[in-house]
C-alpha cells in the first residue's frame, strides 16, 4: 500500500502591503538586539578564556622553564653516556678490523714469499 504524501501544514498568511514595513523595521530591531547580545556574549566569553589562559600561563610559566632546564639537562648526561658508549664500541670495532687486516696482509706476505 502507498503512503500518502505528507502536506505541509503550515500556511503563511497573506500580508498587506501597508505593514511590511513595520514588519521590516521590527525584523531589523529584533536582529540588532539578536546581535548586540551575541556580541557582548561573546566578548564576555573571550575575556573569561583570556583570563584562564593568564592565570595558567602564570603558574605553568615558572614551572615549565624549570622542567625544560632540568630536561636539557638529563638529555645532556644521556647524550654524553651515549658519546662514551660509542666511542669504546668504535674503539673495539676498529681495533678488530686493524688486527684482521693486519694478519691478512701479513698472511699474503708469507704465502708470497
Amino acid at each position: 500500500m502507498a503512503e500518502p504524501r505528507l502536506q505541509p501544514t503550515v500556511k503563511f498568511k497573506p500580508v498587506d502591503a501597508p505593514s511590511l514595513p513595520e514588519l521590516r523595521e521590527l525584523n531589523e530591531r529584533n536582529y540588532a538586539r539578536l546581535e548586540a547580545k551575541l556580541d557582548r556574549l561573546f566578548d564576555e566569553l573571550t575575556a573569561s578564556i583570556d583570563a584562564k589562559l593568564g592565570e595558567l600561563g602564570a603558574t605553568a610559566r615558572g614551572s615549565l622553564s624549570a622542567q625544560l632546564r632540568w630536561g636539557f639537562v638529563g638529555m645532556a648526561s644521556s647524550l654524553n653516556q651515549f658519546e662514551k658508549r660509542m666511542t669504546k664500541r668504535f674503539f673495539w670495532y676498529f681495533m678488530t678490523q686493524g688486527v684482521a687486516s693486519a694478519a691478512i696482509i701479513l698472511g699474503m706476505l708469507k704465502l708470497f714469499r
